[in-house]
């Protein structure tokens, strides 16, 4: 069982940066996906980003390529996401994800391919 919990959002100006973590607990004894999903109001959850358990591979949205950055600390089981460049439009609810996998250079993008979510952060980006 996986327990995962998020931080590092908050109010920032258009152009600014900001980072966020996810720090996953409990039996992190298998190999997992992580991903990153974002809701802003009245608009579906959509997919941010993701990255395969070895770190080999990562998927982006096309919203931000080039902008977000996804990566993973596994001996300190934290996942992040660099976010630069930062435009009004990206204000939503960012919420981090995982899934137990076989296949260490496995990635999803799909919101019910994932076991464990964590609560979510807002991400406010003001113009």
């Amino acid at each position: 069982q996986l327990q995962l919990v998020e931080s590092g959002g908050g109010l920032v100006q258009a152009g600014g940066s900001l980072r966020l973590f996810c720090a996953a607990s409990g039996r992190t004894f298998r190999s997992y996906a992580m991903g990153w999903f974002r809701q802003a109001p009245g608009k579906e959850r959509e997919f941010v980003a993701a990255i395969s358990w070895s770190g080999a591979n990562t998927l982006y949205a096309d919203s931000v390529k080039g902008r977000f950055t996804i990566s993973t600390d596994n001996a300190k089981n934290t996942l992040y996401l660099q976010m630069n460049s930062l435009k009004p439009e990206d204000t939503a609810v960012y919420y981090c994800a995982a899934r137990t996998t076989y296949y260490v250079d496995s990635y999803y993008m799909d919101s019910p391919q994932y076991n464990y979510w964590g609560q979510g952060t807002q991400v406010t980006v003001s113009s």
